[in-house]
This record gives C-alpha cells, structure tokens and sequence, in this order.
C-alpha cells in the first residue's frame, strides 16, 4: 500500500466514525462544511444580485448593528458581508441538523428558508432599523431575497437529508 493512499484513507476515516460495520458521517463536522459552502455559494449570490441592482438590501446587512453603512458599501464591507453570511449559513445549518435533520425530501429546507427569510425581512431587519420594511422595500427586493433565501434552505435542508436519511435508495442502480 503506498504512503499516497494511505493518507488518503486516514483522511477520509476523520470525517467518519464506524459504527456496526456501517460508515456514519460526523455530524458536527458536515454540517460545518455545510454552512460554509452554502454561506460561500449563497452569499456571493447575494452580492451578485446586490451588483446587478436585483436587491437594495446590501450585502453586509447582518454586520450593520455593528459596522457603519458607509464602511459596509465598500468592497471591503461586502467581503465582510460575505463572512458573516458564512458564519450565519454555519448556525443555520448545525441548528437545522439539531431540529429538523431527521425529516426527508425537500420541504423542510424550502420551509427552513422561507422561516429565515420571515424572521431577518418581515421581523428582525425592519425593527432593527437594517432597511425598510417588505412593505416598502420593493417587489423586486422581496422576491429575489424570498427565493435566495428559499434555495439557501433547500441546500442546507436537501444536502442534510440525503446524507442523513435514506435518499440514497432512491437513486436508480449503479448511479453511484
């Protein structure tokens, strides 16, 4: 066996435990990577849609409470932006494996997106003076943040199920 594949098995071997025979994923550890890839594919979104004038609402809103908004309409501000959305996506998708990581399919995480969306658009970002309220905020606005926010939860919610749950099965043979 040479060194090369070796490394490679002990590699894979952390990021899994053996449990009866069986292979089980460290579920503190996916849902770590999970977050930071949704964080990282869904934030640079964000500020896609931020760019090409989709949304108003700036890409470093969840930092507002505590940076300026002049800082954070600055390159440097949406990269910050984009950092706190990781560290958000992060929690999101450790908090959605805690509650509703035993539930199958799709629907949960179009759910799980939508709930985020109702708390940071219609609750929180309003009352705490981030931007206007839905009402005001544009169509345009409350659509593209509704459906980002809508295939953010789908990720997290659908890439947890299938590692999770038995979704495999239902691939058709010698997919894998």
């Amino acid at each position: 066996m040479t060194v090369r594949k070796t490394l490679k098995d002990r590699k894979r071997k952390e990021n899994r435990t053996e449990y009866n025979g069986t292979t089980n994923t460290n579920p503190f550890w996916y849902c770590l990577q999970l977050g930071f890839f949704a964080g990282l594919i869904w934030g640079v979104m964000r500020w896609l849609l931020y760019l090409i004038h989709f949304t108003k609402v700036l890409p470093g809103f969840m930092a507002d409470p505590f940076f300026r908004q002049s800082f954070l309409k600055t390159a440097w501000g949406h990269l910050l932006g984009l950092a706190f959305f990781i560290v958000f996506s992060i929690i999101a998708a450790l908090l959605y494996k805690a509650v509703l990581g035993r539930f199958r399919g799709p629907w949960a995480g179009l759910f799980y997106g939508l709930f985020w969306w109702i708390i940071l658009f219609v609750m929180a970002g309003p009352a705490m003076g981030l931007f206007e309220p839905v009402t005001k905020i544009g169509y345009d606005t409350n659509f593209t943040e509704c459906a980002l926010f809508l295939v953010w939860g789908l990720f997290i919610g659908y890439t947890i199920a299938f590692e999770y749950t038995d979704e495999a099965s239902r691939e058709p043979i010698g997919a894998h």
